[in-house]
């Protein structure tokens, strides 16, 4: 029994782990194509990262940058593979602890250490410059992210990611903390650092083509490319799938039953959708702030928003 139970939970891991891919590399041919539709061009089709992905893959390469170069990239996957079986999707979640919640910060942040060690390892000063801009990033947007996150565990009186999904599951779409006044202003300090957390234009600093020629991906190449490619693909997912369970209520608008879990299914998956086009379509019609404006749009106004929010729900909870 203990076997079969192993091998459930492998398939299931291997199933997170498809869906998530397949998924994002979708979101990622979708985006491009609205890009370019904002932009008046026609953009590639949307099946075109499977494509890159596939070809990247089956190159080879005769360049190496040593074993911390391979060990970053496989250290970023699977910083952001494990973020993922921490997230409840559609109301299911392969795990689960008291105090996920914090756990899941901390695991997003392996992946830009994963690419400290690769920019280290493969000794270009534009990767360098990138990682440098990539960690006051995630220092810029990780403030207001951490205060709307206190506030939704004070509110819920919980640390658990799927307390917070489950309370918010209770009365359907009504119960949803997006719809009490409060957390509308904590959802949007919350969207904007999903920007960045999605490095995102104007926040899309790290890897500023133009100017430091991507940053901490100047390196990669080949089946090193491709696998960046994947890891973008499920970071995609992992964030906005985070953000559906903190304001939106996981997507789960039924509670039992096979024909249930697949309908929360598709909600969570339109949902993740939508928070993907409203980034591209801020993404398309901002220029690129400089690294200084970043930090002062999070620290100053994002942070302020988010204070806010936690103010006015410890307000509600006292009394």
């Amino acid at each position: 029994m203990d076997m079969i139970g192993m091998a459930i939970k492998i398939a299931i891991l291997i199933a997170y782990a498809i869906i998530g891919t397949c998924v994002g590399l979708l979101f990622m041919g979708i985006g491009r194509k609205i890009i370019a539709r904002v932009h008046n061009r026609v953009g590639p089709p949307f099946y075109q990262n499977f494509i890159d992905v596939a070809k990247l893959l089956s190159k080879k390469t005769n360049i190496s940058h040593g074993w911390i170069f391979d060990l970053a990239l496989l250290f970023s996957i699977s910083g952001i593979l494990l973020t993922l079986l921490f997230l409840p999707i559609g109301g299911a979640q392969l795990l689960s602890m008291d105090g996920d919640a914090f756990l899941v910060l901390y695991l997003l942040a392996i992946p830009a250490l994963g690419f400290a060690l690769g920019a280290g390892a493969s000794g270009n000063p534009n990767a360098g410059v990138g990682v440098m801009r990539a960690l006051v990033m995630m220092l810029s947007y990780e403030l207001p992210f951490v205060i709307t996150l206190i506030a939704l565990m004070i509110y819920y009186d919980t640390t658990s990611l799927a307390t917070i999904v489950k309370m918010q599951s209770i009365d359907g779409i009504k119960s949803w903390a997006i719809t009490m006044p409060p957390f509308m202003i904590a959802a949007f300090a919350a969207d904007m650092a999903l920007q960045g957390m999605l490095m995102e234009q104007p926040f899309d600093i790290p890897v500023a083509p133009h100017e430091i020629a991507s940053g901490p991906m100047v390196e990669f190449g080949g089946k090193y490319l491709g696998s960046l490619m994947l890891y973008k693909a499920i970071a995609l997912v992992a964030e906005t799938t985070l953000f559906v369970d903190l304001f939106l209520g996981g997507g789960v608008v039924m509670h039992s039953g096979v024909m249930a879990a697949i309908i929360n299914f598709f909600v969570w998956l339109g949902l993740i959708f939508l928070l993907f086009v409203l980034s591209i379509l801020i993404a398309a019609s901002f220029p690129r702030f400089r690294i200084e404006q970043a930090f002062g749009f999070y620290w100053k106004y994002e942070a302020i928003i988010a204070a806010i929010s936690l103010i006015w729900v410890y307000i509600m909870v006292i009394k």
